[in-house]
């Protein structure tokens, strides 16, 4: 039970992180130790200036996170419940909270906890073997915290299927959802989340990391807020020379292709 943290570094500058969560023997599933490590390595994540992107995944074939572990669940009392989710919530939250995107790359089950800790991923790629479900009422509790990101993410009608019969779906149907982003099969997984990557590595760093902290807050803030906030965000981008280096190759392309040859 670990967790692996391998950067790769990038031609377009920086590195991606790939994220491991390894408690392959029991489907990746959550216990009070591993969410401690899980949250202290995201963490060092943070003040990293070269970090681009984060590929979350879960170890071996059979699963992303197959839930909470169950045996800690059975265990818990009122004077423990508090605890324990709290720190699923902080696990989820740590990825959510990285100033940069995180792709969560799904291949086998993706339950509950597991479900919760892919919803405040920015994109989601799922192998066409993944299964998604949320049956925490199964064995008497709601699901909580994370979950409530489903209502935004699938709607919620949608969101009530999962969360009031505790039944599962398959990849395809995710994606008909809107749960995840690409669907592949499980050779090309890896193909597919590059197809993510690629453009987000290409684009400005400040740019994307700008995007993602106004996208946390419009989640947040009433439209009018949102407004000022973006305008704001637009204002600080030339803090930096980014847009004008960025601007300027872009304009010299485009007159390049109005010249005329020869």
């Amino acid at each position: 039970m670990s967790v692996a943290v391998r950067r790769e570094e990038r031609p377009e500058g920086g590195h991606l992180v790939h994220f491991v969560i390894d408690n392959a023997g029991k489907l990746n599933s959550l216990n009070r130790a591993l969410m401690a490590e899980i949250v202290e390595a995201a963490g060092n994540l943070v003040a990293d200036p070269q970090l681009r992107l984060v590929v979350l995944t879960g170890a071996g074939e059979r699963a992303f996170v197959g839930g909470a572990d169950i045996g800690e669940i059975a265990a818990l009392d009122r004077d423990s419940a508090r605890s324990f989710i709290t720190a699923v919530h902080y696990c989820c939250d740590a990825f959510r909270r990285l100033p940069v995107p995180v792709i969560a790359r799904i291949d086998g089950y993706a339950l509950g906890a597991g479900l919760e800790l892919a919803c405040p991923c920015d994109l989601r790629v799922a192998s066409e073997r993944s299964t998604f479900g949320m049956p925490e009422v199964r064995i008497g509790i709601p699901s909580v915290v994370e979950a409530a990101l489903l209502p935004k993410l699938i709607g919620a009608g949608r969101a009530r299927r999962l969360l009031l019969t505790g039944e599962t779906i398959g990849a395809a149907e995710a994606l008909a959802w809107g749960l995840v982003d690409l669907v592949a099969p499980p050779a090309a997984l890896d193909e597919a989340v590059e197809t993510l990557a690629c453009p987000i590595l290409a684009v400005g760093p400040n740019a994307i990391r700008l995007q993602k902290s106004l996208i946390l807050e419009w989640e947040e803030l009433p439209t009018t807020a949102a407004v000022a906030r973006g305008i704001d965000c637009f204002v600080s981008a030339f803090e930096t020379d980014e847009p004008a280096r960025m601007a300027g190759v872009m304009l010299a392309k485009l007159r390049a292709r109005r010249e005329p040859h020869g």
